[in-house]
């Protein structure tokens, strides 16, 4: 036996994981050196130990009730953009291309995920949702990137920074080569693997998902934060002269990539921590809130809301006293992300299915129950070390259409995302001047704006004013016309 088999098998007996060796006398010299690279890599069996009994710890301690120590975000560090006026959007708006133009705004996209529920092992932002375009996630959001510098003007870059995990960071590269990463230099986008942790069975025994493999997790969208440190981000961050930077999901088709709306009133409030919230309307919608708890400001989850409070109206206007609903859409300072980058993060357990190899018999499980858990951390449990936090309201219908679900869920899915597209469009059309934009004849109501031609609407007075438009309308930039 090598001395680093002997070595893993040593640690592994101290901490009670022997079992994942059970394989080894079967297993082929290359599948014996993929064994061995995944537990040197991914197992410390003192930080999962540790890890395990914190998890469970929180897991199955008695929350504290929350109800009666909520209050609603306070008004001077909060902004409804249904509210504001459009001398201050567009003041907002300006201060922020101006952070844009000195190159001092990054953009960190949460894309680890694959399109599971979606039917695809893909990267869930490679999907393409079948607009008239045939764009996918990325695709639009690179695109609106590259506008957003064009009225910025400038010499100033967005750097682009782009979270994979283990199981889409080498089909994301891959596919951001084969399409020259969308028109922008491809020194201008950074990818960054976020960390996986082993998967564990209810006694903190780690699963094996083949004989000569761990099973393994992402660590949550939370684990961004050790990511960047570890991957060397923060580093880039001083040296680019980024100070400010706008973290998002992927699957948010209407995602205003950069806001600088949004940038604008951050950096205005000299808040060190951001987010954009949308107003939550119905109390059983399945979304969290966003607070303040004693002083600190988190996000509180649907389910830990009783009735009474998720209900509650305010007497003056009649909307939900809690409804500032969370969409991961944050903003941070470059320096935050550093003073917090070695906090340790709240572990969230969540009970999975997980495909196993049975060490008694070989066999590799499909469980039809939850058989072990993955740990995770949540993005937005370092609000509380916020020292200065605000909030954004955005209008839902231009800034939030989730894609998660197949088409026969009938919600968040590639049907309704679509609408939401060509409503939000439409919209754009009427407001430059278009006298009327008629569905076909079919009553389909397709109308899709480039994101080359129009960031959020503006710029649209040339095509549109006068005109009478009827479906399909697909509206491109030059760009994308000189190449047809």
């Amino acid at each position: 036996m090598s001395e680093r088999y002997a070595t893993i098998a040593e640690q592994l007996g101290k901490w009670q994981q022997a079992h994942l060796l059970t394989f080894w006398d079967e297993l082929a010299e290359p599948q014996r050196a993929t064994l061995l690279d995944s537990l040197a890599d991914s197992v410390d069996c003192a930080a999962l130990d540790e890890a395990f009994r914190r998890a469970m710890a929180t897991a199955t301690s008695t929350k504290e009730d929350l109800n009666e120590l909520l209050k609603p975000l306070a008004r001077e560090r909060y902004l409804s953009v249904a509210e504001a006026t459009e001398v201050e959007l567009e003041d907002l708006r300006q201060a922020g291309l101006e952070q844009i133009r000195q190159g001092r705004v990054g953009v960190i996209l949460l894309a680890g995920g694959q399109g599971t529920r979606l039917g695809s092992t893909a990267p869930k932002g490679t999907y393409n949702v079948n607009l008239p375009s045939g764009k996918s996630l990325f695709q639009l959001q690179a695109e609106r990137i590259r506008k957003l510098q064009q009225l910025a003007g400038g010499e100033g870059r967005i750097r682009w920074y782009i979270m994979t995990s283990e199981h889409t960071h080498t089909e994301t590269l891959d596919y951001f080569r084969q399409h020259q990463y969308f028109g922008l230099p491809s020194d201008q986008v950074r990818m960054f693997r976020q960390r996986s942790v082993p998967c564990v069975d209810f006694e903190g025994r780690i699963l094996l998902d083949e004989k000569w493999k761990v099973a393994t997790a992402p660590d949550g969208n939370g684990g961004i934060y050790r990511a960047l440190k570890d991957e060397g981000i923060l580093d880039e961050l001083e040296r680019e002269g980024v100070l400010y930077l706008h973290a998002h999901s992927v699957d948010n088709i209407l995602i205003k990539v950069a806001d600088p709306v949004f940038v604008g009133y951050c950096v205005r409030k000299g808040a060190d921590c951001g987010v954009k919230v949308i107003e939550k309307v119905q109390p059983d919608e399945a979304v969290g809130v966003v607070c303040e708890v004693k002083g600190k400001y988190q996000v509180v989850e649907y389910s830990e809301l009783s009735s009474e409070t998720a209900n509650r109206r305010n007497p003056t206007d009649g909307k939900l006293t809690f409804n500032a609903g969370n969409i991961c859409n944050h903003f941070f300072t470059s320096a935050f992300l550093r003073r917090i980058a070695e906090t340790t993060m709240p572990l969230h357990v969540a009970k999975k299915k997980i495909p196993y190899v049975d060490v008694a018999t070989g066999e590799r499980l499909k469980p039809t129950a939850p058989n072990g858990i993955k740990m995770e951390k949540f993005i937005f449990d370092v609000f509380p070390l916020a020292e200065r936090f605000v909030a954004l309201e955005g209008r839902r219908e231009e800034e939030f259409s989730a894609l998660k679900n197949a088409d026969t869920a009938g919600i968040d899915c590639p049907s309704s995302v679509r609408g939401d597209i060509y409503r939000l469009h439409r919209k754009w059309l009427i407001k430059a001047g278009a006298t009327e934009v008629l569905d076909a004849a079919d009553a389909s109501f397709d109308c899709e704006i480039s994101p080359l031609l129009s960031y959020a609407g503006e710029g649209l007075e040339t095509a549109a004013a006068g005109q009478s438009f009827r479906c399909p309308v697909h509206l491109t930039g030059a760009d994308e016309r000189e190449q047809h």
